[in-house]
């Protein structure tokens, strides 16, 4: 409809990769065949790892036969930087890919940039961050792991990510996380900020909010966390969870 938001995916893992072109074709139905992409959260890895995030973001893109539009945001400046801002215009995505969240949203936080991004999405451009990107597309992350394996505790802590879905924190690769990371559930959740949900997404799979509902898409499940108890939803189920907010 004219005048609103477009959808929100937070996806599990997969950006740029073909298992995820389906989700993202959906999310580019009826809007402008224009991506803009920003790997903003692969700057801390170097340049090597921000150049191939971003020939792999044009590679994609091309290949669902949508115009590619690389937003190289590296650092505050950039994300200050009005010429950055004008190149979100017009897009009919935006697509947040994977790295380090914290970055992501430090850099982003109060920009040019990242004003350009909630106009478009408030205006019907399609927004989806993965990975690192869902994370700081809702209330946020937790500190790093610290060195050793052992976790750092924060209880209480207050959401740090860019808050347009600010009720939910998310946990990527969820299928994977437990092995990299023992005790990750634990962990997000003694951090988690009062008041939201937890909720797991498995790699190369994507929570959607389009026409007023969630909706997992993808191979595999988003899970929601509450206390001991997992509920499992799959591809197609419908998810009661808080809407994205506008004007973030």
């Amino acid at each position: 409809m004219a005048g609103a938001p477009g959808p929100v995916a937070l996806v599990g893992s997969g950006e740029f990769l073909p298992q995820m072109a389906a989700v993202d074709a959906v999310l580019l139905q009826g809007r402008a065949p224009r991506a803009a992409y920003l790997p903003t959260a692969a700057a801390p890895e170097g340049d090597d790892r921000f150049a191939y995030w971003a020939e792999l973001g044009h590679e994609h893109f091309v290949s669902l036969g949508v115009e590619p539009v690389l937003v190289p945001v590296r650092t505050r400046e950039d994300a200050g930087d009005p010429a950055m801002a004008d190149l979100v215009a017009g897009a009919g995505l935006v697509y947040l890919s994977g790295g380090d969240p914290h970055h992501l949203a430090s850099t982003l936080r109060g920009s040019a940039v990242w004003a350009a991004i909630v106009a478009a999405w408030e205006s019907g451009s399609a927004l989806a961050g993965c990975s690192a990107g869902a994370m700081a597309l809702s209330a946020g992350a937790p500190p790093d792991l610290a060195p050793g394996g052992r976790r750092r505790r924060d209880p209480g802590g207050t959401g740090d990510g860019l808050g347009l879905v600010a009720s939910l924190v998310v946990i990527p690769h969820f299928d994977q996380m437990e092995r990299w990371r023992p005790g990750a559930v634990e962990w997000f959740g003694a951090w988690r900020p009062p008041g939201t949900t937890l909720v797991g997404i498995d790699e190369d799979t994507a929570l959607v909010h389009d026409g007023g509902t969630w909706t997992v898409r993808g191979r595999q499940s988003v899970w929601v966390l509450e206390h001991d108890r997992r509920r499992r939803h799959d591809h197609g189920e419908a998810v009661d969870l808080g809407a994205p907010a506008t004007g973030s």
